[in-house]
């Protein structure tokens, strides 16, 4: 492809997360970075250091109003997700926001409709359903190899990163609720949350929260600031087998186990169970990064008018998640019905 016809690309917020942002569409076929820019100056040094052609900046509006850009990436604090997008939109950019897309439903359907109205591509963040192993599992879930479903349960724990500006439910569950959405295709019927703080005041670190699904499939989330080691796992249990998929794994990260209980009628009434101990199967997966295939969705998005798989409603979906879940924790746990 051409530097002529290569979409260009700012990237806005260089913390955490925005110099993979950065890496990504610099190394980009089908992208040039032409912006980074960040409200501290200091995290910019290291970006002109590396990518000298791109253009370094403290000030939004030099992004918004460059004549080159076309594209701006959010890797900002969430709280600001809702009005830089909105501004990035007003002034015609095709816009990726990192999770979540925004902090209300209200926010993100505001997104959604100027998006539509200004014909531009908005597309949320959630990279984990181009991560390799979960789309495995999608197509381990579309060929029935588990049975019917029964549970789902989500570790997503380490030590940190506090954020100043959400809770631990906006902060990690975004990732385990976009899978389940992914895997399962269809929004939860009800949701409830738990969380509290121990450390510092109004923001709470640990939270549970439990989506109940149709067909009776019972999600279960556990996220955490508070804890040892790190863990990211998810363990499903079905009819016919049972998987887990370990994220911190290097080589195996799902497992497919030939193993359930089967209840066999012994009388009338009367009922034993049996215990189905077989192999332990792990399948091959991919090695892309999700993050290169998230912005090869979203170039290709810009490109063609091709639905991205992480779309602005799938965004929205998440958000509504969330918010529920916010609206339960402020209830004591009570549930919410979507």
């Amino acid at each position: 492809m051409s530097a002529a016809t290569r979409v260009r690309v700012a990237v806005a917020g260089c913390g955490y997360w925005g110099p993979n942002l950065i890496r990504n569409f610099a190394d980009h076929p089908d992208s040039d970075l032409v912006i980074a820019c960040d409200a501290k100056p200091e995290r910019l040094v290291s970006i002109r250091r590396r990518y000298p052609a791109c253009t370094c900046t403290t000030d939004f509006d030099e992004a918004l109003s460059h004549p080159l850009v076309e594209a701006v990436a959010l890797a900002t604090p969430v709280s600001s997700h809702f009005r830089l997008a909105r501004r990035a939109l007003e002034a015609g950019k095709h816009v990726l926001v990192e999770k979540p897309l925004a902090t209300s439903v209200r926010e993100a359907k505001a997104l959604v409709e100027l998006a539509r109205r200004r014909k531009c591509v908005l597309m949320a963040g959630h990279t984990f359903v181009y991560s390799p192993p979960v789309r495995k599992v999608k197509e381990l879930l579309a060929k029935k190899t588990l049975g019917r479903i029964y549970t789902m349960d989500f570790s997503r724990v380490n030590l940190g990163l506090f954020q100043p500006d959400v809770n631990v439910l906006w902060d990690l569950a975004p990732h385990d609720v976009s899978i389940a959405l992914y895997w399962l295709g269809r929004p939860p019927l009800s949701v409830r949350a738990q969380a509290k703080n121990f450390v510092r005041r109004g923001i709470q670190e640990v939270g549970y929260l439990s989506l109940e699904f149709s067909g009776g499939i019972w999600v279960h989330l556990h996220v955490s600031w508070l804890a040892p080691v790190k863990l990211r796992r998810v363990v499903l249990v079905g009819s016919s087998r049972m998987l887990v998929y370990d994220d911190t794994e290097n080589v195996e990260k799902v497992k497919i186990y030939d193993q359930g209980v089967v209840r066999n009628p012994e009388t009338f009434g009367e009922f034993q169970l049996t215990y189905r101990t077989g192999d332990i199967h792990s399948p091959k997966l991919d090695s892309t990064e999700p993050l290169a295939l998230e912005i090869s969705d979203f170039l290709r998005a810009i490109r063609t008018g091709a639905k991205p798989v992480s779309d602005a409603a799938f965004g929205l979906e998440v958000v509504r998640v969330l918010e529920a879940a916010q609206r339960s924790l402020e209830s004591r746990g009570a549930t919410v019905r979507l």
